[in-house]
């Protein structure tokens, strides 16, 4: 079989990634680039195609949303309605059943695949809470995040009138709960006050302990490491006291990229409709013949 088609649907932090993880998968091929400005093209998109409209592409398989989380729904419904698979790392947890619904009814309508919530949480973390409750079925797993730059909270404070740069910061502290430290930069002839009670109030952050700080230079603070602490303590069939730790740190756009293209690659193997991380067969997000991959794996 050839290398399937991908198109990049938006190119900031994570799209930029997209890119670099696409051009090292050896089944994939870069269709083009959609950008709000197609005009802006940086020197490392000059061998692709750069466009407004993915109607401009010719032979897309599959589109990896590289968009804002609440841009997802209306670019997947429009992609899946040219019958071109999507994936996406939409990350607002309470609205991903809904999500998944909104987008089958078009993914089956139109013979399409559409992946979503596919981060690393909600997406790989997600798979692994899933393992640890199969080994422990009763008990408490505790998600710690960072300490370290969420995108998907960044994103959203960029977002609120008045805002002219800003970083959000996911301070674990412990047992699940975490601090949200949000820096940012005010417009000129915007109320600081206003600005942050604003912030507060987003459903990003209204359930979290929120502090936002003014700063003269978000640049001068950025790093886009982040992590995750996964802890689940309970018991086996009759056997209590099991205790299982799963830790990594990492660079947070580069490893949401990777996970996109592995979950593209995954949707091929898939029946039309909308899935979760947790529904696909780990095996579909590699490369590969499978009997080789389960003869060097298992």
């Amino acid at each position: 079989m050839g290398k399937r088609r991908a198109a990049i649907v938006g190119y900031g932090n994570i799209g930029q990634y997209v890119l670099e993880a696409l051009e090292a998968a050896p089944d994939f091929e870069i269709a083009g680039v959609i950008r709000r400005n197609p005009d802006d093209v940086p020197d490392e998109l000059r061998p692709y195609k750069v466009v407004g409209s993915i109607t401009e592409l010719d032979g897309v398989d599959v589109a990896i949303l590289a968009t804002p989380t609440r841009q997802v729904e209306a670019h997947a419904k429009e992609i899946l309605a040219l019958g071109i698979h999507t994936v996406d790392s939409f990350d607002i947890h309470g609205d991903i059943v809904s999500l998944r619904h909104s987008l089958n009814e078009v993914a089956k309508a139109h013979n399409a695949v559409a992946v979503i919530a596919a981060g690393w949480d909600p997406g790989s973390d997600s798979v692994v809470r899933a393992l640890l409750e199969a080994i422990v079925p009763k008990g408490i797993t505790y998600t710690n995040f960072g300490p370290g730059m969420s995108m998907g909270h960044t994103v959203a404070v960029k977002a609120i009138e008045g805002v002219k740069a800003a970083l959000s910061m996911t301070i674990p502290l412990g047992t699940g709960v975490h601090r949200r430290m949000v820096y940012i930069e005010v417009k000129e002839g915007y109320v600081f006050d206003q600005v942050a009670a604003a912030i507060k109030s987003d459903a990003y952050f209204a359930h979290d302990e929120t502090h936002v700080i003014q700063v003269e230079s978000v640049d001068a603070l950025l790093d886009m490491g982040h992590g995750v602490n996964l802890v689940r303590k309970g018991v086996s069939g009759k056997t209590q006291n099991q205790l299982i730790e799963f830790d990594m740190k990492i660079n947070n756009p580069a490893l949401t990229a990777q996970i996109l293209v592995a979950v593209a690659r995954a949707g091929f193997r898939q029946h039309p409709g909308a899935y979760t991380m947790i529904e696909l067969p780990v095996i579909d997000l590699l490369p590969g013949d499978k009997e080789d991959l389960i003869k060097r794996l298992v």
